[in-house]
């Protein structure tokens, strides 16, 4: 994962491909078409889609959280072209930018850390600045999809699922400092990330040198995170699919998103399902329901059909003098649901016309039509047309 120093050489808008103004929703539907594309499971062996899966990861993770945004533009505006330029550009007595945004040698979980709390002090924030130095914040919601099959949806089903995010570092625990050592309360700040200063009339705060605004020191960083306590990882979870589950629903796995800042929870996992088409059935909220053609005798004279089922199959009596079109039901033979919701098999019976005929049936049929010659199958229209002079 990148530090928030590095951040500010990124343009998260330009890797999703949207403007600085787009809309949350504009932004989470370039990032879920990006994330598809270059999924490490849709490209195996293949590091470019992997590096931009991963840097796409990372611009949404900013993006997608209102206050990161916040922070992240704010950050562009004065940094990304050289901007605030007392507070560094190697000027003398000057205030590098990785002060700001804390080092290697500070703890930095995540975010932009005391970026508001500078901002805050510089300008007359000073109090609330020093007191949400080391607030605990929960770590952002994220977001990822999978594809299922027609059966799962319904039945459910248990699958593996494998996401490249950021996550707590886990030789440190989080903490960013060596196993074996802790991080230190800044003796400087006494863990504010913030000191006075007089000049002239005027009093204001900056941060703390010595802890680079964290309020903590870490005099034996972490080699596996640098001291940034979250690494980016690639891991495993098993995602639970409920019974009837519907296409483009989210299933929350609460806890598995991102990491908290501080100490802080968590932010949750949503899993947004893809249902695919079944060749046979379809689905309308709870119900099934499938199409069967049969012939005109089976529908003027009735009879039994044999329909297939998830499960196997069923017989039907179809009621003689039947239209073509109708839709017959079966009670309890649809999609059940974990609370026991239940729904039915739909079965809409279609005539079939033959596309040929042998001598034998043109017969029956021509001997047929002059038996029904007396039978007007369009007797509304009939009498339209008998009105108009036809």
């Amino acid at each position: 994962m990148s530090s928030p120093r590095e951040w500010i050489s990124k343009d998260f808008y330009r890797e999703l491909g949207v403007s600085s103004d787009a809309t949350a929703d504009e932004i989470k539907k370039a990032y879920r078409k990006l994330a598809k594309e270059n999924h490490p499971d849709a490209n195996p062996g293949n590091d470019a889609a992997e590096k931009k899966f991963k840097a796409v990861s990372e611009a949404h993770g900013v993006l997608s959280d209102p206050a990161k945004r916040k922070e992240y533009d704010e950050a562009k505006r004065l940094f990304g072209s050289g901007g605030f330029g007392g507070f560094g550009g190697g000027q003398p007595g000057g205030f590098d930018v990785g002060d700001i945004f804390g080092g290697a040698g500070g703890q930095q979980q995540g975010g932009f850390g005391g970026l508001g709390d500078i901002l805050g002090g510089l300008f007359g924030r000073g109090k609330a600045a020093g007191a949400t130095a080391n607030r605990p914040q929960r770590g952002a919601d994220v977001e990822t999809d999978v594809r299922i099959d027609f059966i799962e949806a319904v039945k459910g089903a248990t699958l593996p699922l494998r996401l490249s995010s950021p996550a707590t570092c886990s030789t440190c625990g989080g903490n960013g400092a060596k196993p074996g050592t802790t991080p230190r309360t800044c003796p400087t700040c006494s863990g504010s990330g913030l000191v006075s200063r007089s000049q002239g009339s005027f009093a204001f705060s900056e941060p703390c040198r010595d802890c680079r605004g964290r309020g903590t020191i870490i005099d034996d960083p972490c080699p596996e995170c640098a001291g940034e306590g979250i690494s980016s990882k690639t891991r495993t979870l098993t995602v639970r699919i409920p019974p009837g589950v519907s296409d483009d629903q989210r299933i929350r796995l609460a806890g598995q998103g991102e990491p908290g800042r501080g100490g802080a929870q968590a932010g949750d996992l949503y899993v947004r399902v893809h249902v695919a088409d079944h060749p046979v059935f379809g689905r309308k909220g709870l119900d099934l329901t499938i199409t069967v053609p049969v012939s005109f005798t089976e529908l003027a004279l009735g009879g039994t059909i044999t329909v297939p089922t998830l499960d196997g199959k069923i017989s039907l009596k179809v009621p003689s003098g039947t239209a073509s079109g109708r839709t017959l039901r079966a009670r309890g033979k649809g999609i059940t649901k974990r609370d026991g919701a239940q729904g039915d098999l739909l079965v809409t019976l279609q005539a079939s016309v033959p596309s040929k005929l042998d001598d034998a049936a043109r017969e029956a049929l021509e001997a047929y039509a002059k038996a029904m010659a007396e039978h007007d199958p369009r007797p509304e229209i009939t009498e339209l047309l008998r009105e108009r002079g036809a």
